[in-house]
């Protein structure tokens, strides 16, 4: 929104530069949230999934040969982790 804004003010008024339009800052994206997510070329976000660090000799071999695939967010959650890693 504020690019357009202010090329728009820009494309008005010649006298005006950069310099006197105050334009929003970039937000740094979460380090956190950078490791543990990423983005896949359709878009979606890819995570790991839970319940492999511990008390692995309890769950079977199915259980834990299907929880290495990756899982993905849903899309409710996904526009919250899109701005945290900054797409």
């Amino acid at each position: 929104m504020f690019k357009t804004l202010t090329t728009g003010l820009i494309n008005q008024d010649p006298t005006l530069t950069l310099s006197c339009i105050s334009i929003m800052p970039k937000l740094k994206s979460h380090r956190g949230a950078k490791k543990r997510f990423k983005l896949t070329a359709t878009g979606k976000i890819k995570r790991k999934r839970a319940y492999l660090r511990h008390l692995l000799a309890a769950k079977s071999k199915r259980q834990k040969r299907a929880l290495r695939k990756p899982g993905y967010v849903f899309k409710g959650e996904a526009k919250t982790i899109r701005t945290l890693i900054s797409v």
